[in-house]
């Protein structure tokens, strides 16, 4: 009987351990991940806002990049109640175009998947801040 339950505890730790790396993988995977980013090589990136109570609008990403948020002092302001006054930063960094929250309480979305770190982007993907959706063209 001893040998049975040590058996059983042995397979629960490595499926423990095998669960562990899985999900160790899954997060690299997401921080360096197959998208390559866009990269600008002198093209013009834009952000599109799709949605919010502002109306379409398109804004030209430059290189040294944009602070998103509701303050009257970003660059982009978006008057979402559910984005922080200084939400989050698009920019270029080494050629790409680079998404980076800034501590928002809300979180900021890439493709519906929450940004931890500064995050490539590609033409198409999109960027939720709060309640309102960017898109990179």
């Amino acid at each position: 009987m001893p040998a049975l339950f040590f058996n059983i505890i042995k397979l629960l730790f490595l499926l423990l351990l095998f669960l562990f790396l899985w999900q160790v993988a899954r997060s690299i995977r997401s921080h360096v991940g197959s998208n390559p980013g866009v990269r600008t090589d002198g093209m013009a990136v834009e952000l599109v806002i799709l949605t919010g109570d502002t109306e379409t609008e398109r804004v030209r990403i430059r290189p040294k990049g944009h602070v998103i948020g509701r303050s009257p002092d970003a660059d982009i302001r978006i008057s979402d109640p559910y984005s922080s006054e200084f939400h989050a930063r698009v920019g270029i960094q080494d050629g790409d175009v680079v998404v980076h929250d800034l501590g928002s309480t809300n979180g900021t979305y890439v493709n519906g998947r929450r940004v931890t770190s500064p995050t490539l982007v590609t033409r198409g993907d999109t960027v939720q801040i709060g309640k309102t959706i960017l898109e990179v063209r």
